[in-house]
């Protein structure tokens, strides 16, 4: 695919259009519409294909009624990357005017052909295009069809007729679904912004090299500073940005000088020479807020590596801007925070950057941009009110930080004697300020490695007194040498105790940008009083276990709940390498997706104390006497036994926590609750093939149970067993009895074997199912048990129960490729697929009558 005809018709050193790149999405392919006020009103349409974005301009929009055929224009391929443009076209420039994203998703090709990238491309060049799109506003089946004969690049954009189609007018709905504004409301802040000096000063031809213009010199202004709180939240007049975990930097750029500085004015033109010499090309006056920052090579910034680019200059040095503060000559802090963002965008649209990026941000949805932080191992989220002007040097509510990684600033008050093989010292004794008031807030003895002993011991060698700085008594009976409050480091910990002390801190390094007298307890920590506890205590999240990947046990602090997690390092997948810890870090990462079909259930453990290639057992009594009181039970007469039995009950992300530690890899609940024990909620169908390779026949009868159920009119959902099958769930929402449950299951499982004979046997022997597929119906009995949706398996790759799209059950699907290493991200994308088997559900009384005439029929 080529984009010079698109990087022909634009000036990118006057539109912020992006330049032209080859690049594709990593998974699912994307479809954008974007709402085009040029001279004419329209909206783009294109839909992502072998790398560019396939673009048709529609005059009169899209449209979800199959009686009407839009007229669709093909024009130049756009890049990949034009999928979230949305801004102002400059006059003058090709396609001059404003856009913004109107939906945007992804998309696949027709159900029925089930065609691939290639296929798509061919049928592009066929002129005939079907697909279905998974859009905010858009879904369902589409058709593209060129029309010979009138213009070369003349097609009609046709919706299909399904459950989507509609008369209603869908071009209503008028907002960005990124920036959630109207076209109209992009346009009058375009106009308003454009009224204002510091706008024409970004497009001027203004130069530092030109000595005629008369530019005012810019100056360093103290940052403004965020308020901490402790739960995101969605909300419309507030963007969100990622957390950063570095140094606050504050660039001034003039004429004939770049000067990059700390919060508190220390030069940092020595520490970040590659940021401060890259900021030259920018020939503007301008003061930039940001932070800088060392990632990985995962791309994740570390605080450590930072510490480590101050000594050795080695590490993936970058620089997050995301504000304005002056712009040539003129302060720009009494403009909204979105007015800002769109000048600085605009003017570093003009350049390119290695190590420079532009903070991007995201409106209204905090609560996903926080879960996001979360599964990246993000430090956390920045709030910021859409509206609000740039308090210089304050701290504000209009800011606010949301942690994830649970950091801290304090001050190095001591350090404790060495002992055994270790050198220089012991352990850090930490304080912070309370008012005006030193605090201690513990020791802290790891993180350091011996240069880092050696280094430190220096550094506060010249500041050890005999004189405590603290007020009260230390309870510590190791022999302490004080050192003057003057130091300032950031550590990691668990959480807060109770008597506001750390703990398990862990060194990171030290703040060379922070002065002691700011590590406050009320600017940048929770602190817990007497007459109140804060939300940290009462609703500690969890500490992102990978922080414990080397401790075999610890204590973790869930809700109101501590947990006490042991052998944390064993190894339960001895072939691929996978610990128990990381078994419990999967479904503290999954709890919420998992959870809801747990609820209420009662749990069969199947427990595997020594890992999968060791005996397990099943336990469903639990022994009230040895467990936690906080854990749910439920008694329920087992007939078998002739006695009661205590079921444990998981309602939260501490029980499953718990389970996991108990050895339970796989979560067994009950297909009914305990509200209404006799019904249950779903009828299941296992698809188990006779060889572990007869997979293909799996997918065959699974399309075929679709096949039955979609003539039935009745929603059923497909997913993994994480084993060599695949579970065929129909909701039922606990209207129907165990006993007409089965008599449904076995009434399917025949009308499906039936159609396919050769493959598959409802025989329930194993001796005379002649190495067929069994349609298993027979899960649908009181206390039978199915691995639950999301759950890992004791299976070779610690493979998971994972919800299906039925697009997905074709034959290049498997089982073995969904894993703990991988489904993460999918189910970030994709969401909870599972969400309908809670529904109301079906009528089976209907069902079963159009099964026997069937049946009678044949």
């Amino acid at each position: 695919m080529s984009l010079s005809k698109y990087n022909q018709k634009r000036d990118f050193k006057q539109t912020r259009e992006p330049k032209g790149k080859i690049e594709k999405s990593a998974s699912e392919l994307i479809f954008v519409v974007q709402k085009h006020a040029a001279s004419h009103l329209h909206y783009d349409f294109r839909l992502e294909m072998n790398g560019v974005l396939k673009s048709w301009a529609v005059p009169k929009g899209p449209s979800l009624d199959p009686e009407v055929k839009r007229l669709a224009m093909m024009v130049e391929d756009h890049p990949y990357s034009y999928k979230d443009f949305e801004g102002t076209i400059p006059e003058g420039n090709y396609g001059a005017g404003n856009v913004i994203v109107w939906d945007h998703g992804t998309y696949t090709s027709d159900e029925k052909t089930n065609s691939d990238e290639k296929q798509l491309l061919s049928d592009l060049k066929k002129g005939r295009l079907s697909f279905i799109l998974k859009g905010k506003k858009l879904k369902g089946e589409f058709s593209l069809v060129k029309l010979h004969g009138k213009q070369e690049n003349a097609w009609l954009l046709i919706k299909k007729q399904d459950k989507y189609a509609a008369d209603t007018d869908i071009l209503e709905k008028d907002k960005s679904v990124i920036s959630k504004r109207t076209l109209e409301e992009l346009e009058a802040k375009a106009e308003k912004i454009t009224q204002k000096p510091e706008i024409k000063a970004v497009e001027s031809k203004t130069s530092k090299r030109n000595p005629k213009t008369k530019i005012v010199k810019a100056s360093f202004m103290k940052p403004m500073l965020a308020t901490s709180t402790e739960k995101p939240f969605d909300d419309e007049d507030w963007i969100f940005e990622n957390k950063y975990d570095g140094y606050r930097t504050v660039a001034v750029i003039n004429p004939d000088s770049v000067e990059l500085f700390s919060r508190n004015e220390i030069s940092f033109n020595a520490n970040f020479k590659p940021v401060a010499e890259e900021l030259k090309k920018i020939d503007h006056t301008v003061v930039l807020d940001g932070e800088v920052v060392v990632e990985n090579d995962a791309g994740r910034a570390d605080f450590q590596m930072l510490q480590n680019y101050l000594k050795t200059g080695i590490g993936n040095l970058k620089y997050y801007v995301f504000d304005l503060l002056n712009l040539d000559g003129n302060i720009v802090t009494e403009l909204s925070l979105l007015d800002r963002k769109e000048l600085l965008k605009i003017l570093f649209n003009k350049y390119s950057f290695d190590n420079i990026f532009y903070s991007e941000h995201t409106v209204g949805d905090g609560m996903q941009q926080f879960e996001k932080a979360r599964k990246k191992s993000s430090e956390g989220i920045i709030a910021k009110k859409a509206d609000s002007s740039y308090l210089v040097g304050n701290r504000s509510s209009n800011w606010l930080k949301i942690k994830l990684s649970n950091e801290e600033e304090a001050i190095i008050i001591g350090i404790t004697e060495p002992k055994n093989s270790r050198k220089y010292f012991g352990a850090i004794l930490l304080g912070k300020y309370d008012g005006k008031k030193l605090q201690y807030i513990g020791k802290c003895g790891t993180g350091f490695t011996e240069s880092v002993l050696k280094e430190l011991y220096s550094k506060l060698e010249p500041l050890f007194t005999d004189k405590s700085p603290l007020a009260e008594k230390v309870p510590l009976r190791d022999k302490i040498q004080w050192v003057k409050p003057k130091t300032v480091c950031q550590v990691k910990y668990s959480e807060w105790t109770e008597d506001n002390h750390l703990r398990h801190p862990v060194y990171l390094g030290l703040r060379i940008d922070k002065k002691a007298a700011e590590v406050t307890f009320n600017g940048s920590s929770s602190k817990i009083t007497d007459k109140q506890s804060t939300n940290t205590q009462k609703t500690t999240k969890m500490t992102d276990l990978e922080e414990h990947k080397t401790e075999n046990d610890y204590d973790l602090k869930v809700g109101k709940t501590v947990l006490h997690l042991t052998n944390q390092n064993k190894i339960y997948y001895p072939a691929d390498g996978i610990t128990k810890g990381e078994i419990v870090q999967y479904y503290n990462e999954v709890s919420s997706l998992i959870l809801p079909y747990l609820k209420n259930r009662p749990e069969s453990l199947n427990r595997f104390p020594n890992g999968i290639d060791s005996p397990s057992f099943y336990q469903k009594d639990i022994d009230l006497d040895k467990t936690p009181s906080w854990l749910k039970t439920e008694k329920i007469f087992s007939e078998s036994n002739n006695e009661n039995i205590d079921y444990l009950i998981c309602n939260n992300k501490e029980t499953l926590l718990y389970m996991a530690n108990l050895g339970c890899i796989e979560m067994n609940p009950w297909n009914s609750t305990i509200k209404n024990i006799h019904n249950p909620d779903w009828l299941v169908m296992d698809l188990d093939p006779a060889k572990e390779d007869d997979f293909d026949v799996v997918i065959k009868t699974a399309q075929t149970v679709k096949e039955v159920m979609d003539e039935l009119e009745t929603e059923c959902l497909c997913k993994t067993s994480g084993a060599t099958g695949l579970h065929i769930y129909i909701p039922l929402g606990a209207q129907y009895d165990y006993d007409s449950i089965k008599i449904l299951g076995e009434l399917i499982a025949r009308e499906v074997q039936s159609r396919i004979p050769d493959i598959t046997t409802t025989e329930r022997s194993i001796k005379k199912r002649n190495n067929k597929l069994y349609i298993d119906y027979l899960q649908n009995r009181r206390g039978q048990t199915l691995a639950a949706p999301y759950s890992v398996r004791p299976k070779p790759g610690a493979t998971v129960s994972t919800p299906l799209e039925w697009s997905e059950v074709n034959d290049k699907l498997h089982p073995s490729q969904f894993t703990i290493k991988n489904v993460l991200q999918r189910f970030e994308k994709k969401g909870d697929l599972w969400k309908p088997v809670l529904s109301k559900g079906a009528n089976i009384k209907k069902i079963i009558k159009k099964l026997e005439e069937n049946q009678q029929e044949k």
